[in-house]
């Protein structure tokens, strides 16, 4: 598999940057690395352990340094930092670009950026969209909604009802993030992102009436672009006779690009109303995260009156 990358001039529309090199194409220019590297060790001449296919920020500390430069050996460490061929360098706080450093990027056909944003700003920016743009990506069959602000993944067998349970969940007031095939990125260790691909994106299919669009039916309040994923509940119309979990203590995990994320599988009957339960399961999953268990509160209090019931026993 390819290589994700983004191109350069996405990143100067994003970050609303000014190209001061506009001979060299931005276009043509691709970003593999979602981190940025501050050139203030290799300006000094220190190259030992250098990032130099991350795009480069200066900001004030470099700049005061690049000051104490006389104007010979200026020219050799932009030289030197520029033969590295960093896939672009961007000059923060509207910081006045050194016309020997233009010349050498020219030279060296590396893209010179300027912003007149501060330099956490565009490195907080350029990483948070980075990480989105270049995360690691799954397709999982399924429904994705946004239910009382938890993001909940509804899986199961082709023809269960997962449509018909997120339109439920829509008219109940709840918003649709994707349906039939969710895109799934890993935006860090512990976050799932997911979203629909732009050609189905706020549509959602019922079988026996088809196609419909979410968006123009209910509102565009009842749709977003993407969500995170908090939960995934699997809808099983097996009939299958198996023990399903009554309490909720033992914890079922289902692992999506290496993260873990909480299961429930919920068995679908005649006469169930599975929008209901997603509810109460979402609510529940929230106050899980708050530090409330339903479950583990219920076996404090039987094991507390089993408790005080056997030293009654013992006292009479």
């Amino acid at each position: 598999m390819a290589a994700k990358y983004v191109r350069l001039d996405e990143v100067i529309e994003r970050l609303g940057l000014q190209n001061l090199t506009p001979s060299i194409d931005p276009h043509e220019v691709k970003i593999y690395h979602r981190s940025v590297n501050r050139p203030a060790f290799q300006l000094a001449g220190f190259y030992d352990y250098f990032d130099h296919e991350r795009v480069q920020v200066i900001g004030w500390a470099e700049q005061e340094f690049i000051k104490t430069l006389d104007r010979e050996l200026a020219a050799e460490r932009f030289e030197k930092l520029l033969s590295f061929n960093p896939p672009a360098i961007i000059m923060a706080r509207g910081i006045q670009a050194p016309q020997q450093m233009l010349d050498k990027c020219v030279k060296h056909g590396v893209p010179f950026l300027a912003s007149e944003r501060s330099t956490a700003y565009i490195i907080v920016n350029f990483i948070n969209w980075m990480n989105e743009k270049l995360a690691p990506t799954e397709g999982i069959h399924g429904v994705l909604v946004d239910v009382y602000g938890e993001g909940i993944l509804i899986t199961g067998s082709s023809g269960v009802g997962k449509s018909e349970v997120a339109l439920e969940l829509i008219k109940r007031g709840h918003r649709l993030v994707a349906d039939d095939i969710i895109e799934i990125s890993r935006i860090n260790e512990n976050l799932l992102m997911g979203s629909a691909p732009m050609s189905t994106r706020h549509f959602i299919e019922l079988r026996g009436v088809g196609v419909i669009d979410v968006a123009s039916l209910y509102g565009v309040e009842s749709v977003k672009d993407s969500n995170p994923i908090d939960m995934i509940i699997e809808l099983d119309d097996s009939g299958n006779i198996k023990t399903f979990d009554r309490l909720g203590l033992d914890k079922e995990y289902q692992e999506i690009l290496g993260v873990k994320v909480v299961k429930h599988t919920i068995p679908v009957r005649p006469g169930r109303n599975i929008a209901i339960i997603v509810e109460s399961a979402a609510v529940n999953n929230r106050q899980r995260k708050m530090g409330y268990d339903a479950a583990e509160e219920l076996c404090r209090r039987v094991s507390e009156e089993i408790k005080n019931k056997g030293i009654m026993n013992y006292e009479d």
